[in-house]
């Protein structure tokens, strides 16, 4: 019997069946690759280029970008807005083009977020050896640049036949639309093979919808969950990006206020709850609220939901210091779920609380606790209004200042983008995150230079959605370049630059380290050497206006805030450029973080952070 095959290169034949695939969930189907970034060189300008060109926008649409790594960020912030049910790919060229995808990569990995990636490959034929971009080794032939891609992709092929596309193609999108293995997917394209055609089968580029499970959870976890809940006097939760993935912030709310168990937040799981219900407590960690913290160290079961327990949440394995402390964790994975030697209960985030909340009917916690973590709610949210307040409008605003003037301004559903700096732990301790969105920050790899590109992503997910990216110096000067393809869109993002002329948050930790903030601030060099001198008189504001944004430069508070507003209410991408009073405003950290000191050192600020090291260092505990 024969089978109807069309003749297409693989280029062709990759972006047709990229075309047809979907997501489901919950009876809702999403495009899977909704869109493909792209630089173009020698190692794909023929191959996925001309494929790209011969499909047309209505089956691929192509944004342009202008740096490698901030096309995976873009994609990056696109399938978080969306939940992961929706992805992008990004296609470039050999050699530097394609290593440029590694940060981006290891980002979305470490986040467990979906973004394809399509590099160029030098030839399979071996036909021009070495060609232009080539790394040659001694002892393995087959060995690319490209292999540093292997260690942050969760998929990864060289595809150099074309018939060895079907299968992998298909195993690509399977870790994409399975929220337990998905991340950076890497498919090499040697650029010989890209042009290469091949008799495709039809059923190939048939349609096909990749079902997003949500597994219930096992009878036998659920009921240990329960009972442990049951027999806990000081319960805490810890909401962390799994609940936001799989869309489970009602379901928490119902568990919650079922059980009065309140809620402290990872970076990626802030606005689980909007920020004044009474059982939200804000951030949790070394950049985490004094309430939360407080009951982190005093909770007898603390309940882990879609969280990776990273150091920032744990304070360096510090914070969770009651002696009979034991851990439930409902993950989706259960590399996730076994941590800290917790009860497991591997499921969907929604489905598994939905399932406790029905197991744990008429439980509640005791009044008093409930009156105890409400207090101490209310006294934070005065730490919160005092970091946020100007008694002078017409002074320098301080960062927090900053941050309260953008609360003054924002809407419900405004999303708020940033990374790296100083400003994660002000927005973490601070912030009113108001619905589920707003709080996009990247703090699983921290990676400077996410901010822009990802506001840009959040924008072609959620079009119309005011975004507001957050970055200071440091981070402006690592990656501006999406700028250029934001005013190419015309997608008005929102660019809050705050000047403070140096890598202010490292700054601040070499001070508590013993590194005297060396090599941290922008300045010229002192006669001395060290770079103490006048700042430099970079205009970072200027910068942005000649890649094409608006530019306001407010001085004060009351500039700023109508700066903001005039901002939000633009339909052009504008830059609020502010400097700020270096007085941060912000309250201190409220739990550890181990950042090794040097042991021995001739310097008295180093030996004096070593005393102190060793004086934290002590609480640390493994949770057996």
């Amino acid at each position: 019997m024969s089978r109807s095959t069309l003749r297409l290169t693989v280029a062709q034949a990759l972006v047709r069946f990229l075309a047809a695939q979907y997501t489901e969930r919950d009876g809702v189907r999403h495009r899977l690759i909704a869109g493909t970034w792209g630089i173009f060189g020698h190692g794909n300008v023929a191959g996925i280029g001309q494929a790209l060109l011969e499909a047309g926008e209505e089956t691929m649409p192509f944004h342009q970008g202008r740096n490698e790594q901030a096309m995976v960020h873009a994609a990056v912030g696109y399938a978080r807005q969306l939940d992961r049910l929706s992805a992008q790919a990004v296609t470039t060229s050999i050699g530097p083009g394609a290593t440029n995808l590694v940060t981006g990569a290891a980002l979305a990995t470490v986040n467990r977020l979906p973004v394809l990636l399509l590099p160029g490959d030098y030839f399979a034929t071996r036909a021009a050896d070495p060609l232009l971009q080539q790394l040659e080794h001694p002892v393995e032939a087959d060995l690319s640049v490209n292999d540093t891609l292997r260690p942050v992709s969760r998929y990864f092929d060289r595809i150099t036949r074309p018939e060895a596309l079907i299968p992998s193609a298909l195993n690509a999108m399977r870790v994409l639309a399975d929220p337990v293995e998905t991340g950076a997917v890497t498919l090499a394209l040697p650029q010989d093979v890209q042009a290469e055609a091949y008799d495709w089968p039809e059923e190939f580029f048939a349609d096909r919808v990749w079902h997003v499970r949500r597994p219930a959870p096992d009878p036998a976890e659920l009921a240990a969950a329960v009972e442990a809940v049951r027999g806990s006097q000081r319960p805490l939760i810890v909401a962390g990006g799994g609940i936001h993935h799989s869309e489970a912030e009602a379901a928490l709310k119902a568990f919650v206020e079922a059980t009065g168990i309140p809620v402290a937040s990872t970076q990626a799981g802030k606005g689980s709850l909007r920020h004044d219900h009474p059982a939200d407590l804000g951030g949790v960690g070394h950049t985490g609220t004094a309430v939360a913290d407080d009951l982190a160290r005093t909770a007898d079961l603390v309940i882990g939901v879609g969280t990776r327990y990273t150091d920032f949440t744990t304070a360096s394995a510090t914070l969770f210091q009651e002696p009979g402390v034991r851990f439930v964790n409902l993950n989706v994975a259960a590399f996730d779920a076994h941590k800290l030697s917790a009860r497991t209960l591997v499921a969907d985030a929604r489905a598994g609380l939905e399932a406790l909340t029905q197991a744990l009917a008429g439980h509640r916690v005791e009044p008093a606790y409930e009156a105890e973590y409400r207090a101490g709610k209310e006294r934070w949210e005065q730490v919160v209004d005092a970091a946020y307040r100007a008694d002078d409008e017409h002074a320098v605003p301080t960062q927090t200042q900053v941050l309260g003037a953008l609360d003054a301004v924002v809407g419900d559903d405004d999303v708020v983008i940033n990374a790296a700096g100083s400003l994660p732990g002000d927005l973490h301790k601070l912030w009113r995150a108001r619905s589920p969105r707003q709080y996009h920050l990247e703090y699983g790899y921290s990676c400077m230079g996410y901010e822009i590109p990802a506001g840009i992503g959040v924008q072609q997910a959620a079009p119309g959605t005011p975004v507001w990216s957050l970055v200071g110096d440091g981070t402006y000067l690592m990656m501006p370049t999406e700028i250029v393809t934001a005013v190419q869109e015309g997608l008005p993002v929102n660019l809050v630059l705050i000047q403070n002329h140096g890598y202010a948050s490292i700054g601040g930790l070499s001070e508590t380290v013993g590194g005297e903030r060396f090599g941290t601030a922008y300045r010229y060099r002192a006669p001395d050497g060290t770079f103490t001198g006048d700042p430099l008189p970079v205009d970072l504001a200027a910068n942005a206006a000649s890649l094409g944004m608006d530019v306001l430069r407010p001085k004060t508070v009351r500039e700023l805030r109508d700066a903001l507003a005039t901002a939000r209410a633009s339909d052009r991408p504008t830059c609020v450029y502010v400097e700020t009073d270096p007085t941060s405003g912000a309250p201190g950290a409220e739990a550890w973080w181990d950042v090794p000191v040097a042991e021995v050192a001739s310097r008295e600020a180093a030996t004096r952070a070593r005393e102190t090291y060793d004086h934290n260092v002590v609480d640390r505990r493994r949770h057996l």
